[in-house]
């Protein structure tokens, strides 16, 4: 049984304007990863930092995140605008 009580999806926007998506159950640390504070984060993210957090949502189970996620990413940047 996992520990983690959520997960979530999130969108961040970069410094280019240009938004990233992905899910992670510490939105704080990976927020901070994406933003060169803590080791990690993401290939796409880096150098085109500082990321902003633009929007995100929480569910129970990682595969129920891993499903909306995919969904966002298939999303033009007009509609992620209007997601949020």
């Amino acid at each position: 049984m996992s520990s983690h009580s959520a997960y979530y999806v999130y969108i961040v926007e970069c410094s280019d304007g240009t938004y990233y998506t992905g899910q992670t159950d510490n939105l704080d640390l990976r927020i901070k990863e994406h933003n060169g504070e803590s080791k990690g984060g993401a290939k796409y993210t880096r150098g085109k930092g500082p990321v902003i957090l633009k929007h995100y949502e929480k569910y129970s189970t990682r595969s129920e995140a891993l499903k909306r996620e995919a969904e966002i990413k298939k999303l033009t940047h007009q509609e992620k605008e209007k997601l949020i």
